[in-house]
Order: C-alpha cells, then sequence, then structure tokens
C-alpha cells in the first residue's frame, strides 16, 4: 500500500516507506483500535504531526484497509479480505465501546464459553450513558453499573481480565456473572437460557456470589440467587451457611421473578417469591 505524498511536509525527514512500516506494524497488532490508540501509537514513534492522523485514517479507510464501527472506532480488515465480509470479534468491540466497558449478562457467559445459545447481541456495563451501536449482524448495547456499586466504588468487584488478540479485556467472573444474570435475566433472555447456562458451570465460589449479591443490596435478587443456590446446593457445594446469610435478607412478602412482570407460578415461601412452573418443572419454551 502506496501512501500519497501529500501526507509530508517539505520538512518531513520521514520517508514514505517509514510511514507505511510504522501503520502496518500498527495495523498488525491491532484488529480493533480506537482514535486514541492510534494517536498514542504515533506519539510513541515521535510522528505525530498536525492532521497526520486523519489523513491516515481517511486513506486506509478508502483502500479498504479498516472499516469504522462507530465514531472513533475501526476494525482492521486482514490482507486479501473484504471489507465487507472479514470477520471482526465481536468480544474486542464490545470491550472498546468505552473507556471503561466490563462484558457482561449473557456476553460474558458467551466469553467464558457457558452460554447455552450464542446471540448476536451483547452487553458491557458502563458508568456513562452510551448509544446503542449495530455492526453488520451484532447489536452492541451498554448498562449502567448498578448504583448501589457505584455508591460504595465497587464497580470493578468481580471483574476479571483477559488478553485477547493482544487486546485487555474486562469481564465479569462467572460468579458476578451469576448474581448478574439473575438480578437482570431480560438481558439474558429466556428462564431455559439462564437455567442452562448456569447449569454448564461446574464450580462456583459461594462466597464471593454471597458476597456479591449482598452489594447488590436487592432483595428479590437475595430471594432469586437463594432459590438457585438452594435449587444446586448438592451440585454446587452450598454451605447451609450461605444460604441462611442470604435468606435473613430475602423479600418480606411475594416477589415475582422478574420486577414489573406478573408472571404465574409456585410461591416459594422459603425465599417469598412467585417462581414460573418453567423453572420449577424445567418446562421450556417462553421466551421472555
Amino acid at each position: 500500500m502506496q501512501l500519497s505524498r501529500k501526507f509530508f511536509t517539505t520538512k518531513s525527514t520521514e520517508s514514505q516507506k517509514d510511514w507505511i512500516v510504522k501503520l502496518n506494524e500498527f495495523l498488525s497488532q491491532h484488529d480493533v483500535f480506537t482514535v486514541e490508540d492510534l494517536e498514542l501509537f504515533l506519539s510513541e514513534k515521535g510522528s505525530i504531526k498536525p492532521n497526520t492522523r486523519k489523513a491516515l485514517l481517511t486513506y486506509y479507510r478508502k483502500h479498504g484497509r479498516i472499516v469504522p464501527v462507530r465514531r472513533g472506532l475501526y476494525a482492521v480488515v486482514p490482507f486479501g479480505s473484504s471489507p465487507d465480509s472479514s470477520p471482526v470479534d465481536p468480544y474486542l468491540l464490545a470491550a472498546k465501546m468505552t473507556k471503561d466497558a466490563i462484558l457482561a449478562y449473557h456476553t460474558a457467559l458467551e466469553f467464558h464459553g457457558k452460554a447455552y445459545s450464542v446471540y448476536t447481541r451483547l452487553h458491557y456495563l458502563t458508568a456513562r450513558r452510551s448509544l446503542p451501536v449495530r455492526f453488520r449482524s451484532y447489536e452492541i448495547r451498554g448498562v449502567l453499573v448498578p448504583q448501589s456499586l457505584r455508591a460504595k466504588g465497587e464497580e470493578m468487584f468481580g471483574v476479571v481480565r483477559h488478553k485477547r488478540s493482544g487486546v485487555e479485556l474486562r469481564v465479569t467472573s462467572l460468579e458476578r456473572t451469576l448474581v448478574d444474570v439473575l438480578d437482570r435475566p431480560e438481558l439474558t433472555g429466556s428462564w431455559e437460557e439462564i437455567w442452562r447456562s448456569l447449569e454448564s458451570v461446574e464450580f462456583f465460589d459461594i462466597d464471593q456470589v454471597v458476597k456479591y449479591v449482598l452489594l447488590l443490596k436487592n432483595a428479590t435478587t437475595v430471594g432469586k440467587v437463594g432459590f438457585f443456590l438452594q435449587q444446586h446446593k448438592e451440585a454446587l457445594m452450598v454451605d447451609d451457611v450461605h444460604l441462611k446469610s442470604l435468606r435473613k435478607l430475602r423479600p418480606l412478602r411475594p416477589h415475582y421473578l422478574i420486577r414489573g412482570k406478573r408472571q404465574g407460578g409456585r410461591w416459594i415461601k422459603e425465599w417469598n417469591l412467585i417462581v414460573p412452573d418453567e423453572i420449577l418443572n424445567q418446562s421450556w419454551g417462553e421466551v421472555l
């Protein structure tokens, strides 16, 4: 790929070849990148000049080497691939939506390899409001970090870091994910999807599960987590002490599993929950 000489001033001490090498080096190291990533790279190389970044992005986009995902975010097209069909890692896209993005809910289950189904809708946690982004078949949505966590400065509780294609991703741990998907089931899908996904996890640190659910300070969520753990007490090696600590904070009156959605079911007195028959009988089929 050749760059036009209009990118260089008469005072430039760098050759066209130098630019090609540097930009190709950057693109080879990034499947997805933000404008800030590029500016940092250029500044570290001592190469940034007024309008340089804009000119480079325009040129590489025009020649099909990068494709825009949203303003300030690009996906790199491998050599020999089509800009319209080259594969893009959706987890990298979600992780780059905001500086504080954390893969969560069903997306976290998928990332950990524990989701029953594969979705084209991805969710990430963030402290700032952000508009949904559509890219090809994917829809990527931000979800505000619960206020109870922000008030305590616990936004990062149960967040683990992983390297993927050289990019550090933040994703909720399986323990936090268990609680999150029960707290916000509408972000995960049907009860079948939730139950089958969670049941595929062979081990949870129950101490961490209990600690996190208590941080959320939501009685309904406490009841849902307690009910799930009790249903899987033997498989997950749940101690009575864990259930006892949750039982103290269960709802004071009967609550439905989904806030604001009255769904028929059976009253489970121990957790003060009205649980749909499909969960009790595992007669799956209804989608939220």
